[in-house]
């Protein structure tokens, strides 16, 4: 594998539809925050395209940051890179000596796991590569998914299951991953496919999809406090806009989508009491939705980058309280 070359195995997911809405933000300069900067395609081309932006990437994987370094060296004296999950947008903006607050123009949240993570086998993120149980989006710290898988209780196990995989399974599968660890704990992604494919009934594994598919979304969710981040995340972005900025999320899954709808709802609904007959002042909404519902990608996006083929997309813009 080529490190020094990202480019070529990297197409940016949604890029035309990313610029469409972010561009108008970002035509006389301003702050471009790249929460999820991966191998750095989408800054890359806003760098390029707006001359007079300056970019605020972060990733919580060091080899993605020192990737993405190479890849936005010719715009070096406009970008600053920070290593650190897109909760930590607040402390990022302030290390970029930037208010967290009414400070940026426009912010891209490409959710999810990135293609080089998915790329290199020895991340544990694929099922269909026997690798390293891993799948720590930031290499340098934290649990695995095999410390999980050999140390958690039946019920957390089962929980993290239903509620992060969406399994059916999930009592049935947690039970299974218990009974196998107490023989010889997990370390390969291989042992835990084989124990799926032995666990979920042969009727469920010829019309549902890969059996391991949802379990290793539920261990990658929970090894990465996904959810979490992104709960946290989304609050401190939108604050970060100014009036005028726009945001961008991409999701790649329906809870992740979910937390996005939800945040984005609130953010653009009026906050005057129920009943009373006029909008108070400043009391309106902050934000106005910028897509209709959940965009997804075109056909051609998805035969150019099958990755692309789950995208949900949804955007905003920050407006003053009382439009």
């Amino acid at each position: 594998m080529n490190h020094e070359d990202p480019g070529p195995r990297h197409v940016p997911v949604l890029l035309r539809r990313a610029d469409e809405i972010l561009g108008p933000a970002l035509t006389s300069g301003g702050v471009l925050v790249d929460a999820t900067l991966g191998l750095g395609g989408h800054a890359e081309h806003f760098l390029r395209t707006y001359p007079d932006t300056r970019l605020v990437g972060l990733d919580r994987d060091t080899e993605a940051l020192k990737l993405a370094g190479a890849r936005l060296a010719p715009f070096a004296d406009r970008i600053t890179l920070v290593h650190t999950r897109y909760d930590g947008i607040a402390d990022a903006l302030r290390e970029a000596e930037l208010s967290p607050t009414n400070s940026v123009r426009a912010i891209l949240m490409d959710l999810g796991v990135s293609s080089m993570q998915l790329d290199e086998a020895e991340r544990g993120f694929a099922y269909s590569v026997d690798a390293p149980l891993d799948m720590r989006m930031d290499p340098t710290s934290g649990l695995t998914a095999a410390d999980v898988l050999n140390t958690y209780a039946h019920g957390d196990l089962a929980r993290i299951l239903k509620n992060y995989g969406e399994e059916r399974f999930a009592g049935r599968i947690a039970s299974a991953i218990v009974k196998r660890r107490e023989r010889r704990p997990f370390t390969t992604s291989g042992e835990l496919v084989e124990l799926l494919y032995d666990t979920i009934p042969a009727a469920t594994r010829r019309t549902g999809g890969h059996p391991a598919k949802r379990t290793f979304q539920a261990l990658r969710i929970e090894v990465n406090r996904e959810l979490e981040s992104l709960e946290a995340a989304l609050p401190a972005a939108l604050d970060a806009l100014e009036v005028g900025g726009r945001i961008v999320v991409m999701s790649y899954q329906s809870l992740e989508d979910k937390l996005v709808k939800q945040l984005l709802a609130q953010r653009s609904a009026s906050r005057t009491p129920v009943g009373l007959p006029v909008e108070l002042p400043g009391m309106g909404p902050e934000f106005k939705i910028l897509t209709r519902g959940a965009e997804k990608a075109t056909e051609e996006e998805i035969a150019e980058n099958p990755r692309a083929a789950p995208v949900r997309m949804r955007a905003a813009e920050r407006i003053e309280a009382g439009e």
